[in-house]
């Protein structure tokens, strides 16, 4: 049984991912966790690729004769949140630590690897990515653009996310849309500054910004159909050092989440006419901004022979159908949608049981699945390349 195999690892898996745990690292400076990967995928026989953009790391293993390959994606990177965890292995770095479980999916994966380079029961090629730089500046397009899929050609690709509050071990997935776009934008209110005693003097751009967070949030529930999945968060709002003075301008940061492109083009120019027209009544100006600190990433879609690989798998497990078939999309983002635009593909949750949320200061990563999720993915890579 592929569990039994892979639990004589785990105490060595453990240790791997409190040691990324301790040592966290994000935007593209993930330089000790990748030779920690390197060093493992080459004593695994792996052929090993480093530098992709900048910190990625590929591990290539052929069997058989098949031509096909597949890859299986892990990213590497952590978060700029201080940890509260008070663990033994707590984060090293002030201010770092893996608060979304990246530890957990690259050692899951450096599981996989031992089981394969043991095992060899597929025929064709799997390419393990360790990619960079997930939760900011969109490391997928960066590995992308440095030759990711022309160097590695895939005819699929699969990546997975732990998921708190699920059920340990359980699959989540589905066909079509499973991640939604992300898209930042910033809105630069500009009035004309003056002393607060006098604000007939000046042009207060903090009422007029008030007043636009409260009309963007009728963007949603007045202009999306109430079917289409769609997020709008006014997540910050800047302006102003005293209470008074009133300040030229003031800055807003707006996210948006969607699964589909014309709900998105919907509300990219909704906040475009009604920042406008916001601005104008109130005698003010608004710039609407994807520039410097704005960017975006795609909504991400599932392929139906993949995800339905990802559900037959699971089900092949025992587990109840369901459970397994989610209602709708994540409605978080992921650059690994990137690269589902280019290759056929499959994203789907692994339930780590009960705990603190992603991206919270007291998350840890459930060290179950360090045994659990190579398990799986062991048993998707024979059923996606069987041996005759």
């Amino acid at each position: 049984m592929i569990e039994d195999l892979l639990k004589k690892h785990l105490p060595e898996l453990t240790a791997i991912r409190h040691d990324l745990h301790a040592h966290p690292e994000m935007l593209f400076q993930e330089e000790r966790t990748a030779k920690i990967v390197a060093e493992e995928l080459a004593r695994l026989d792996f052929k090993v690729t480093t530098g992709i953009a900048k910190t990625g790391v590929v591990g290539t293993i052929s069997n058989g004769a098949s031509g096909r390959a597949i890859g299986i994606r892990a990213d590497m990177d952590a978060l700029p949140i201080s940890e509260q965890t008070n663990l033994p292995y707590a984060s090293k770095y002030p201010g770092k630590m893996h608060a979304c479980g990246h530890d957990g999916h690259t050692t899951m994966l450096l599981g996989l690897a031992r089981y394969l380079s043991e095992t060899r029961n597929f025929d064709g090629t799997v390419h393990l990515i360790f990619q960079p730089s997930e939760e900011d500046e969109g490391g997928a397009m960066k590995m992308i653009e440095d030759g990711l899929f022309k160097r590695f050609p895939c005819d699929s690709i699969f990546a997975l996310h732990n998921l708190p509050g699920e059920a340990e071990g359980q699959i989540l997935v589905r066909p079509g849309p499973i991640t939604a776009s992300c898209d930042v934008l910033t809105i630069v209110m500009q009035g004309v500054g003056g002393h607060g005693a006098v604000p007939q003097k000046a042009v207060d751009p903090i009422v007029a910004a008030s007043s636009l967070v409260m009309a963007l949030q009728t963007i949603v529930s007045r202009n999306i159909d109430p079917h289409d999945p769609a997020v709008l968060t006014v997540g910050a709002i800047n302006g102003g050092s005293m209470a008074t003075v009133i300040p030229e301008s003031v800055k807003l940061l707006v996210g948006i989440r969607t699964v589909t492109k014309p709900v998105r083009d919907v509300i990219l120019s909704r906040i475009q006419d009604l920042s406008t027209a916001h601005a104008k009544s109130f005698g003010c100006t608004a710039d609407v901004q994807m520039g410097v600190d704005s960017w975006s990433y795609p909504a991400g879609f599932n392929t139906p022979a993949e995800a339905a690989l990802v559900r037959d798998v699971a089900l092949e497990l025992g587990q109840d159908p369901a459970k397994v078939d989610m209602r709708g999309p994540f409605m978080f983002s992921e650059d690994f949608s990137a690269m589902q635009e280019i290759v056929p593909s499959c994203y789907f949750g692994l339930g780590a049981g009960p705990g603190p949320m992603l991206h919270d200061p007291g998350y840890n990563f459930n060290d179950a699945l360090l045994v659990k999720g190579p398990a799986f993915w062991a048993r998707l890579v024979e059923k996606a390349l069987p041996q005759a």
